[in-house]
């Protein structure tokens, strides 16, 4: 067992399957664009850290042996910074005697004495909420480390995505001996064990394409929009497993009343059994469930709106890098982007263009719809409020006139899909796009690429892919706009 086997165990969600597949030598998808630049700005996460210690033993090379024995040297000989010493333990896990490996990124001495524990990570919040996995990895290295030499570390240690040192409490491995002991009972498996899928659950890891398409066969009871993992697997406990068993065990009554586990609690279904029993019904006869006029303000024109932003671990800020409208409607008007420049008052510049866009909109329609989907547009224009201010007031028009259209489509239309996802939602009604490659994580990646060129060129035919995307991301929007107002007829 090795220390990364938790990271494989929690990513992209908490999934004991994943580990069993793993161990049976089942490959996934290989590495998309996002995750390998991912990977690689990790990778260069870390070697900045290397670089800022004068003096290094440098461990990264070698069999696994090699550098067992050799990191045993370097801890004996007191080197200040071991890179990539390699720490090996046996135990008794679960009552089997295991192997466990792990290597963590730097072993420094400090000036009490003792040898810290350092791992390189590029998330910036370091906390058992929304990172357990390296919180668990972590005091694993500081087991390893205490089995090995025979007393504890002197800190646990990570170097943030911010560029800042955290510090993570030791529990002796406590934790880390016993999600071990976890992983242990899937890799031990013989035969693969029941993990409902989920779609946010399923959809960023390497066997989705092995779990997922199953589950929809079979019509596991995971797949009803709105019903957790948890009541899944209490379901199933009781040979609830598929769709069509839920429908003939249960009514809203009935379930409202079926108690699951939620944490360390058990809690009832409660009022949630509606909607669960209803997106069953749509599922199953693969109709969708009116059950109101979807509530879409009349308008002449609307504005599309979507943003396309970097997450704080891959830019030194919650990044919005293009700002994307289109008005649709009797009086359309031309895609509209406002992108944040490469240098270092890009993010301002992205901003200021913004504003001075919507506001030439509001010049020409008045107040007008701002449709996007789910919540990320608000949230992010509240944050550049916040960030830059917004001195004509036109950030704060902008929100006051948006329409969010997910909560409409939830609140009026049962569907037969697993996801009111706006990828699945426009598949759905028929919209198709002209990109062959597309995506949040898509854009992402590319956008961090053409930060990287040098060729003016070559970033300007990077950047025309992103808007292109974008504005087919505004026009499935405006798709499903037009599919909630066939609803009102």
């Amino acid at each position: 067992m090795t220390a990364s086997d938790i990271y494989t165990y929690h990513r992209p969600s908490k999934c004991g399957l994943r580990i069993t597949l793993k161990e049976k030598g089942v490959e996934g998808t290989a590495p998309g664009p996002y995750e390998q630049v991912l990977e690689r700005l990790g990778k260069e996460h870390e070697r900045r850290h290397l670089a800022s210690f004068p003096s290094v033993v440098d461990l990264s090379s070698g069999t696994l042996d090699e550098r067992i024995s050799r990191t045993k040297e370097a801890v004996g000989r007191r080197s200040p910074v071991i890179y990539q010493g390699v720490l090996r333990a046996d135990s008794v896990i679960g009552g089997t005697t295991c192997e466990i490996l792990g290597i963590p990124d730097f072993i420094i001495l400090e000036d009490t004495g003792s040898y810290a524990v350092r791992d390189s990570k590029m998330s910036r919040r370091i906390n058992e909420k929304h990172h357990p996995e390296i919180i668990l990895q972590i005091g694993t290295y500081g087991w390893l480390f205490e089995q090995t030499f025979g007393e504890p570390p002197g800190r646990l240690r990570v170097y943030s995505g911010t560029g800042g040192i955290v510090d993570v409490p030791y529990d002796r491995g406590t934790a880390a001996v016993g999600v071990l002991d976890e992983i242990l009972s899937f890799k031990l498996l013989t035969s693969e064990p029941y993990s409902p899928v989920g779609w946010s659950k399923c959809t960023a890891c390497p066997f989705y394409g092995r779990c997922w398409p199953p589950a929809e066969r079979n019509r596991d009871v995971a797949i009803i929009a709105g019903l957790d993992q948890g009541l899944a697997c209490a379901l199933r406990e009781e040979g609830i497993t598929t769709v069509d068993n839920l429908l003939t065990s249960f009514d809203e009554r009935s379930l409202g009343e079926f108690r699951r586990p939620v944490g360390k609690r058990v809690q009832r279904v409660g009022k949630k059994a509606e909607s669960i029993l209803r997106m069953a019904r749509a599922l199953d006869s693969g109709e969708e469930i009116l059950m109101q006029t979807p509530s879409v303000p009349q308008s002449d024109n609307y504005v599309m709106f979507d943003l396309e932003g970097l997450p704080p671990h891959l830019d030194e800020i919650d990044k919005i890098y293009l700002w994307g409208m289109q008005v649709l409607g009797n009086k359309p008007s031309e895609y509209i982007a406002a992108t944040a420049g490469f240098g270092d008052e890009g993010d301002r510049q992205g901003w200021e263009d913004f504003l001075e866009k919507a506001e030439n909109i509001f010049k020409h329609y008045g107040d007008i719809p701002f449709v996007h989907w789910h919540h990320y547009e608000r949230v992010r224009l509240d944050m550049y409020i916040d960030r830059f201010g917004d001195p004509e007031g036109i950030a704060a028009r902008v929100r006051a006139n948006l329409l969010d259209l997910l909560p409409i489509t939830q609140k009026s239309i049962a569907l037969p899909l697993p996801s009111y996802s706006l990828k699945v939602i426009e598949r759905y009604i028929g919209f198709e796009r002209a990109q062959e490659e597309y995506g949040g994580d898509w854009a992402m990646a590319k956008y961090i690429e053409a930060t990287e060129m040098a060729d003016e060129r070559q970033r300007a035919e990077v950047m025309d892919e992103i808007l292109r995307y974008n504005e087919e991301d505004l026009q499935a929007t405006w798709a499903v706009l037009q599919w909630l107002k066939s609803k009102a007829s």
